[in-house]
């Protein structure tokens, strides 16, 4: 058959053991072979995909894997084989004229609907061609993106031999494996595009397994095809899933929070919600509401085992809004996450942003080893092999695959946005309860983000589980509607109860609101104590170090931090080696080291010797999840739940006067009454629109309305301080709540009307941005046909389209180094996020030497492809030191 003379496969080096080429027939089958297995009708998957497109599962598996077999058409393009000419006499030989600036996915796609689908019609007659081409778009869009569609120049690409050798592929393939074809058009279109986003992710899983040559040995020699389908591709697919262990783990039965939490003695009023409340049959939505200490997380875990043991989900996604966090969370379930899982299962557990404790974990749990290399098609056309190891060396992708995956939200998210490869993080939430902390952390366009993935997920059939100390409650109605949009929930579901706390569930049975009792020892007052100006910040600093205690100084922007920090080094009553600087500019590397210094001094278990006359200069990156302690607490303006979180590290443990841990039963803490000094402009002054740029010029650039920012004033200064839980409604209905913005000084409208028409903005553009899922995997599914780009190029925060993720280079020997000195994961360690005008500085500053080997790092190491890298050389090594952090230019910008 002539279909044996194109290869599918090419090495990229030789001498290694195998054949020098996969046989295109083979490979075709591989990747079937893998699909036909993920879809065992016995697996869960696979009954749940067929439930959703109404057909049987035995039918899905056997048409989809007949689908798989036509996945790599293109590859029977001469303008494809060309790519890697002379590589036998028996494969078909280089035609010159033969060339496309089309990648063989779309040139696949197509082939099929310019010219197969004629000259198949035998087969696939008219009235099933258009269902057929759907599932077609979907196995062509195996490299991460739909395939595109174009009306002409397939003539130029191809020879008379190419298109024939593909037909009688097609041709032979049929007698085998071709399914009846009837059940195709009892889909309804609706049901195949919800669908089609994880069938997508499917033929990406498939691709990729399907190409590992470590299982599947490159064959050259030609044998039937039924005969190597037989022998060779479902043996074969069978051992690659093992090695990959995607496999059903078995999930322990819950018994009681307890048995999950070896330390929690007598469950916190939540706690006892979680264990009691009633598990749903179908998909859940839970919203808890509760004051830091109150015990969300284990709360939230323990509804996550419940889900699981009632067969709701067989893994968990956790996302978080920071890298901080995220550590922060691994920290806490590291312990607990097997309690999930039976006796004897290994389930895997994966921090999203490639922490390096956790990497070797992962490779020994997944075994999802990188592949030998194959041969790259052409710089925009990498291969399957290529793509793999890209993925697979960075672990922000690999934990949406993991049994539970903890990172920040940035992952999940970019699976409503047109990135690449985001069908297959919406195959990894797939099954899992996607567990959000912190949500009410994330500004409007995030919000929109997260909204619209809540959404999905639920159509997805996935359970989600929603924490925040506060949320206001516009934003609770936004998200419960968005879930039962997305489950095709009817009739209202807006919330009635203001209590608080109050734990909210939202199943098709209804909308249940439960107020929450306050656990004694996480009841308090804090006092609030304005400063007028920096200087008195300043002097309370040195009142603080005089007497012993530990204070932390929360600023809005790293400019104002590092100038704080700056101006305490120069005081001669301050020890330079109990003064910390902590923000987000620093190297993963150096970053890491930082936050875990912070946590030994200010942590759980620190105690007098660590502590004493302490001083903490910090951004955002320390007011969630950080398990922090502080004497004092001094805070620019921000609003009110934001400060409601910093204060929750205002003296957080019950300690001695010298700051000591006291665990005795019924303890009180022995320091001062807690206090969080204040640095804002007088609310009851108000006389021009610069309010509050005089006083904090950067904070207006971080969080612009400013009238939010008076009414957050008004607030917690009236009365002296509020206390929790009592006063927590009544705290962010004061700001965010309609009625509350009439009271805004006329002065400070312009501001904030523009503030507003800025964050209406960034609720369209978070719009604008998602794919339009209700379409189906297709290209015309990102807005306005703009087109798929990499992930780094998506912005999952408006703030990115600002921000350069950025490798940091050192020189040694002539040659480009990881900064971070790490044995195996120094280039991601030697990241960090720049402001893009300083990247473009920084950039220009390169010295044209050094241009060339910036390339070659990113042609030799495939988890640099899409990075920026900064070699720090004489002309640049002055812009990052380990001390301070990226110090070049302004950083007027958050955390």
């Amino acid at each position: 058959m002539n279909y044996y003379r194109y290869w599918g496969k090419a090495r990229k080096t030789s001498g290694k053991e195998g054949d020098h080429y996969h046989l295109l027939p083979y490979h075709c089958l591989d990747v079937a072979a893998v699909g036909y297995c993920l879809l065992d009708p016995d697996k869960k998957q696979c009954r749940s995909l067929a439930g959703q497109l109404n057909v049987e599962p035995e039918w899905l598996r056997d048409w989809f894997s007949f689908c798989l077999m036509l996945h790599d058409l293109g590859k029977f393009f001469r303008a494809f084989q060309n790519l890697v000419p002379n590589l036998s006499p028996a494969l078909v030989p280089f035609v010159n004229r033969c060339t496309s600036t089309h990648r063989h996915d779309t040139l696949g796609f197509c082939l099929w609907e310019e010219v197969l689908e004629l000259e198949l019609s035998d087969i696939f007659p008219e009235e099933v061609q258009e269902f057929v081409s759907g599932w077609l778009e979907i196995v062509c869009g195996h490299h991460g993106q739909p395939p595109l569609k174009f009306m002409s120049g397939l003539e130029g690409a191809l020879e008379v031999e190419d298109e024939s050798a593909a037909e009688q592929f097609i041709r032979d393939l049929t007698r085998n494996w071709l399914p009846d074809l009837s059940p195709l058009a009892q889909i309804s279109k609706e049901d195949f595009r919800r669908s089609s986003w994880q069938l997508a992710g499917l033929a990406v899983l498939a691709d990729w397994l399907g190409s590992d040559q470590d299982v599947f040995k490159y064959r050259a020699s030609v044998r039937p095809l039924e005969v190597y389908w037989q022998k060779t591709a479902l043996p074969k697919a069978e051992k690659v899933l093992a090695k990959a262990e995607f496999l059903p783990r078995s999930i322990a039965p819950f018994t009681s929070i307890r048995d999950q939490f070896d330390f929690i003695e007598t469950p916190t009023p939540l706690q006892e919600y979680s264990q009691q409340v009633a598990i749903s049959n179908k998909p859940q939505l839970f919203l808890l509401e509760d004051v830091t200490g109150a015990g969300k997380t284990e709360a939230a875990m323990t509804l996550v085992h419940r889900l699981m043991s009632a067969g709701q989900a067989d893994g968990l996604y956790v996302g978080l809004p920071t890298m901080a966090t995220a550590n922060a969370m691994y920290d806490r379930l590291q312990k607990s996450y097997q309690a999930l899982y039976s006796d004897g299962e290994k389930p895997s557990m994966v921090l999203a942003h490639g922490a390096s404790q956790l990497s070797d974990k992962f490779r020994d749990s997944v075994a999802l080893s990188q592949q030998k290399p194959d041969k790259n098609y052409a710089r925009d056309d990498l291969s399957a092999t290529a793509y793999c190891n890209a993925w697979l060396a960075d672990n922000r992708k690999k934990a949406l695959l993991a049994d539970v995956g903890i990172g920040t939200i940035d992952q999940a998210l970019l699976g409503i946005l047109p990135a690449r490869h985001q069908s297959l993080r919406l195959l990894g939430l797939t099954g899992k309860v996607l567990l959000v902390d912190e949500v009410h952390a994330y500004d409007d366009y995030m919000q929109s983000l997260l909204q619209a993935l809540l959404k999905a997920h639920a159509a997805q059939g996935g359970s989600a589980i929603l924490l925040s100390a506060t949320l206001p409650e516009t934003m609770r109605k936004q998200l419960l509607a968005n879930f039962a949009e997305g489950r095709g929930i009817s009739g209202s579901v807006a919330p009635q109860n203001n209590d608080y706390p109050l734990a909210t569930c939202l199943c098709e049975d209804g909308l249940t609101e439960t107020a929450v009792p306050t656990r004694q020892s996480v009841t308090r007052t804090v006092n609030v104590i304005r400063l007028n100006d920096e200087s008195s910040a300043l002097e309370r600093i040195r009142q603080a170090v005089t007497d012993g205690h530990c204070i932390c100084w929360i600023r809005n922007t790293v400019d104002d931090a590092r100038n704080a920090y700056q101006t305490l080094s120069e005081q001669g009553w301050m020890e330079g080696e109990k003064l910390t600087l902590f923000h987000s500019r620093y190297a993963m590397i150096d970053r890491q080291g930082i936050e875990s210094d912070v946590l030994e001094r200010f942590g759980d278990k620190s105690v007098e010797q660590q502590r004493r006359s302490q001083v903490l200069i910090a951004t955002q990156v320390v007011e969630q999840s950080l398990d922090l302690d502080f004497d004092v607490l001094i805070s620019d303006l921000a609003p009110v739940d934001l400060l409601i979180q910093r204060a929750g590290r205002l003296q957080r443990h019950i300690r001695d006067a010298f700051g000591n841990r006291l665990n005795t039963a019924g303890a009180k803490d022995q320091r001062d009454p807690p206090c969080l000094y204040l640095l804002s402009p007088d609310p009851d002054n108000v006389e021009h629109k610069d309010w509050l740029r005089v006083l904090l010029p950067g904070t207006q650039s971080v969080y612009s309305h400013v009238g939010k920012l008076w009414l957050t004033a008004r607030v917690v200064l009236t009365g002296g301080g509020f206390s929790m839980p009592g006063d927590a409604r009544q705290l962010i209905e004061g700001v965010y709540g309609e009625a509350a913005q009439d009271d805004i000084p006329n002065v400070l409208d312009e501001a904030s009307l523009e503030a507003e028409a800025e964050q209406k903005s960034r609720r369209g553009m978070g719009r604008f941005n998602q794919l339009e899922l209700q379409r189906g995997y297709t290209h015309k599914s990102a807005k306005h046909n703009r087109g798929w780009d990499e992930d780094v190029n998506i912005p999952t925060r408006l703030s990115e389209n600002d921000t350069v993720s950025v490798i940091l280079a050192r020189v040694e020997n002539d040659q480009l180094k990881p900064y971070a000195d790490h044995e195996q994961h120094g280039w991601l360690l030697s990241k960090i996020n720049l402001p893009k005008r300083d990247w473009d500085k920084a950039r220009e500053s390169i010295p044209p030497k050094w241009l060339a080997a910036i390339e070659q790092l990113k042609t030799d190491t495939s988890t640099l492809k899409w990075q920026e890298i900064l070699p720090l050389t004489a002309e640049t090594g002055s812009f990052y030191q380990a001390e301070g952090g990226w110090n070049m230019g302004s950083n007027k910008s958050v955390s």
